[in-house]
């Protein structure tokens, strides 16, 4: 098993930045394929970015495309997403998420192990 905790949401004002990270447990963390989704109350989870299992590659949504970095050190067995020029819209309880996929996928059910989540608020 493993266990994920997320941790750096807050309040941000708009176009500024945030980074989150999130801590795996265990000794097999460089086995799993790693992902970060966001929800607000009243809709689905969302895909935000994934990495490989590598790292080697990644993915994101087009909604947060070339402004959110998605980033491992499997040495540390941590993931982070770097955030930068925040949009109200982002404002969401973000989720850290591990899955055995050998490839990067976006949905949620693909992904075995969640963290708690970490919100993040954006002020316009």
């Amino acid at each position: 098993q493993v266990q994920l905790v997320e941790s750096g949401g807050g309040l941000v004002q708009a176009g500024g930045s945030l980074r989150l990270s999130c801590a795996a447990s265990g000794r097999t963390f460089s086995r799993y394929t790693m992902g970060w989704f966001r929800r607000v109350p009243g809709k689905e989870r969302e895909f935000v970015a994934g990495i490989s299992r590598s790292g080697g590659s990644t993915y994101y949504s087009d909604s947060v495309k070339g402004r959110f970095t998605i980033s491992r050190d499997n040495a540390k067995n941590t993931v982070s997403l770097q955030m930068n020029s925040l949009k109200p819209e982002d404002t969401a309880v973000y989720y850290c998420a591990a899955g055995t996929s050998i490839v990067v996928v976006t949905t949620s059910h693909e992904y075995d192990y969640w963290g708690q989540g970490t919100q993040v608020t954006v002020s316009s």
